[in-house]
């Protein structure tokens, strides 16, 4: 490398920018030639002048259902408008302009592509559509775009088919937008679901783990254009001014499905094929449809090869009966399956391979089965790509965790850093933290991947490697995660270190508008004495549509004196599904007199399980003296744990006369650190003769502080007889400022020929507003039998 003698060692390092054609040498003379393949790029991309115009693209092509033909032979009826056109295309006017994605989201059959379909003629008639056969070549196409001069735009129908690492994520998107190319998209809300699903991050107050593949992570950055299936009064009124005899006929038949769903055949197709099971129907054509609908519902794309659903729909036939069915042969149920009906469309729809299938959106978004543990296996198998993977192991998260785990364990296997971060969201639902932690960690060390970070900080904070968990959660701050701002917010609350934790907290609000972050920070002034703060906060949180915000901010302003403003917080809290709200409005509403509704609103919670609701009603049940339903709740809230009850039911029964059944229940608050119950305890021990063990009770009450016990423990050796032990305890409480144990004290005083200072003791007691307890006390006769007990 180097001449003789030289001491410096010759480095070249390239770090950053994108990595391309790189030759490293000292010298070089005379010409370079470099002989390489340029990346691959599908025939049908290389060329934007020959994509279609939109004004002249076919809503067939484009992917809109057929209708039954018209009298002319056309599949495809005159454009209804619908009510959301405008926002569509207002939308897709912008996308234009500074480009981006707009995706409409509805249900199958809904008419979302047709609407996107004529947005997209009406608004930018001179672009060239790019509708690309898979999300892989996405990544292509754009470099094609951005070499040519020609406007185009980019079509995505059925979205969730070009999600994906290898597809559409979230840089392709910023890609978009860089170049200002409009992306117009549709997605099923079956689908969106199954996505926003995988991509639901915890709530903040558990710290609930969770999981954000690519497909969730460009879905959380968009606003969706939701189209209802069923039309509006305005959409059947426009579409009664159609003329068209198959809309005159979908408005007079479609009852309770929407307009389009009716055209396309949706609902007839659905009962033939339920009807097809039957003896004497097509009950091997029906169970290739189940197999292929199944298959779809597992996260397989299709199509489905003849042999696939050949070797699938076995199972399905056998379950249904079998030979006694006598079954028609596979080339007949094929044949039935995929003829068209209707004039619309087929139950299995032919591809561009004349021995593959695709199915009818409609059957698998109208299908609610259990899907069978072998379909489950099939479609494992002929899993080919990482993204499928993952979406299978997605779909099977919760109802077959066992093909999750091998779904994800082979994308894992193949590098995929999505697959790593759900296969350890599996493992830590199953107790199995140690194999989650390490799945955690390849992700994070393979790719940085911030979720995984954040993941990871919430395991680690569980077992409580707090050290360890703040690290992580700091290093997803730095990636700009939301949620980790808000999470180490929580672990900083926790650990006393509120001025960083505000900090974190302030960023996460900042970052993302985290409304749970707002809630936690409102609690974080609120504890600071920092009310007008925490209002604001809580109020931010309420209008992002935060109930638990709701049910704080109530509290808030029930405590500063603003109960009707707090009632119509809790209100929308209750509305919202906010349990413990209920309690709060029962609370607020038995302090405003208005006992009759607080009880509804205490019943609601209690049936929610709310066990401060069952305590709370067997009060308000006790004073209105329903003892027997009041003694119901309690019970129940005894049964949840809930020690106040325990001592309240042990009161209640001894006012009844049930003394071992209140001794009972006093023993199990004591035991969870009630000190009324230790004193009500030791008053009824005190009562049956066990003075020894009332004795052991008091002085549990008196370590604990309460001026209570002390009266009652100086009670129990004034009785006994230990005039010096009863005086030095009846002289603390005093010192609590206890005005029994002042008049007891005096009794003591002058029985012990003290009545000097026994008169300065009852003075004061007078002083302290004890007067009448004075005078109850001495008409009564009161002397040592002035107990002071609970």
């Amino acid at each position: 490398m180097g001449a003789e003698g030289e001491s410096a060692e010759t480095r070249n390092e390239i770090s950053g920018g994108q990595l391309g054609h790189v030759i490293i040498a000292r010298e070089i003379s005379g010409a370079i030639t470099f002989h390489m393949a340029d990346r691959r790029v599908p025939a049908y991309l290389q060329d934007p002048s020959r994509w279609p115009l939109a004004g002249e693209w076919e809503a067939l092509a484009a992917g809109v259902h057929r209708a039954r033909t018209d009298d002319s032979g056309d599949a495809v009826t005159p454009y209804v408008p619908r009510d959301q056109d405008h926002l569509i295309r207002t939308r897709l006017r912008r996308a234009a302009d500074t480009g981006g994605l707009v995706l409409v989201v509805g249900d199958s059959t809904a008419g979302k592509t047709r609407a996107c379909f004529e947005a997209l003629q009406a608004e930018l008639p001179d672009y060239r559509v790019l509708a690309p056969t898979a999300g892989s070549d996405l990544v292509a196409a754009i470099e094609v775009i951005a070499r040519s001069a020609t406007r185009c735009a980019v079509w995505l129908d059925d979205l969730e088919l070009y999600l994906g690492p290898q597809g559409l994520e979230p840089g392709l998107v910023a890609e978009f937008v860089r170049q200002r190319i409009p992306v117009l998209a549709t997605m099923r809300h079956q689908q969106f679901e199954v996505f926003a699903t995988l991509g639901d991050i915890q709530g903040m107050g558990t710290e609930r783990v969770g999981s954000v593949p690519t497909g969730a992570r460009v879905l959380r950055q968009l606003e969706v254009v939701d189209l209802d299936r069923i039309w509006t009064s305005s959409e059947l009124e426009r579409a009664g001014e159609a003329d068209d005899d198959r809309i005159a006929d979908a408005l007079a038949h479609h009852g309770p499905y929407g307009l389009a769903e009716y055209l396309a055949a949706g609902p007839a197709l659905l009962q033939e094929w339920h009807r097809a099971a039957r003896p004497g129907g097509h009950p091997r054509a029906a169970a290739l449809i189940a197999a292929a609908v199944d298959l779809a519902r597992t996260g397989l794309a299709p199509p489905y090869t003849r042999s696939l659903l050949t070797e699938a729909h076995e199972p399905y036939l056998t379950a249904a009966g079998g030979p006694l069915l006598r079954p028609e042969s596979l080339d007949t149920a094929m044949t039935w399956a995929s003829r068209r009906r209707h004039g619309a469309t087929s139950m299995l729809t032919p591809t561009e391979d004349p021995d593959a299938w695709g199915v009818f959106d409609y059957l698998t978004d109208h299908t609610d089965t259990r899907i069978p543990d072998t379909l489950w296996h099939t479609a494992l198998q002929h899993a080919t790509s990482t993204n499928e993977l993952t979406i299978i192991g997605g779909r099977a998260h919760e109802v077959a965790p066992g093909i999750a785990e091998a779904s994800y364990r082979r994308a894992v296997e193949a590098g995929d850093s999505y697959a790593m971060v759900n296969l350890g969201i599996l493992l830590s639902g199953t107790d199995r933290e140690e194999e989650a932690e390490s799945f955690y960690r390849q992700a994070v060390d393979a790719a940085g991947h911030s979720i995984a970070m954040f993941n990871l900080g919430n395991l680690l904070s569980e077992a409580g490697r707090v050290e360890e968990a703040e690290s992580f959660y700091r290093q997803a701050v730095d990636a700009g995660d939301s949620h980790a701002m808000a999470n180490l917010g929580n672990l900083l609350f926790r650990a006393g270190r509120e001025e960083e934790a505000e900090s974190f907290y302030r960023q996460a609000v900042d970052a993302a508008g985290h409304s749970i972050a707002m809630v936690n920070l409102g609690r974080l002034l609120l504890k600071a004495g920092r009310e007008e703060e925490a209002e604001s906060f809580y109020r931010q949180a309420v209008d992002a549509g935060d109930s638990d915000a709701m049910a704080r901010l109530g509290i808030l302003l029930s405590e500063t004196g603003r109960g009707e403003e707090a009632e119509g917080f809790y209100r929308q809290a209750v509305e919202a599904g906010e349990s413990d709200a209920m309690v709060s409005l029962g609370i607020l509403l038995t302090k405003a007199g208005r006992e009759e509704e607080a009880e509804d609103f205490y019943r609601q919670a209690a049936d929610a399980g709310e066990s401060s609701a069952m305590f709370n009603l067997g009060i308000l049940l006790t004073k209105a003296g329903r003892e027997e339903e009041a003694e119901s709740f309690y019970r129940q809230a005894v049964d949840a744990g809930d020690s106040r009850a325990m001592f309240n039911l042990g009161v209640l029964l001894f006012k009844s006369g049930r003394l071992e059944e209140a001794e009972g229940f006093y023993r199990q608050a004591a035991d969870v650190g009630e000190i009324s119950a230790m004193i009500n305890l030791g008053s009824l021990l005190s009562v049956t003769g066990r003075g020894e063990e009332a004795e052991g009770f008091y002085r549990q009450a008196v370590e604990a502080g309460d001026s209570g016990g002390m009266v009652g423990l100086g009670n129990l050796l004034f009785r006994a007889g230990r005039e010096d032990e009863a005086e030095g305890f009846y002289r603390q409480a005093v010192e609590a400022g206890e005005i029994s144990a002042m008049f007891n004290l005096g009794v003591l005083l002058n029985e012990t020929g003290r009545a000097e200072e026994a008169e300065g003791i009852y003075q004061r007691a007078e002083e302290a507003g004890g007067a009448a307890y004075r005078l109850k006390v001495v008409a009564e006769g009161w002397v040592r039998a002035a107990q002071g007990d609970v």
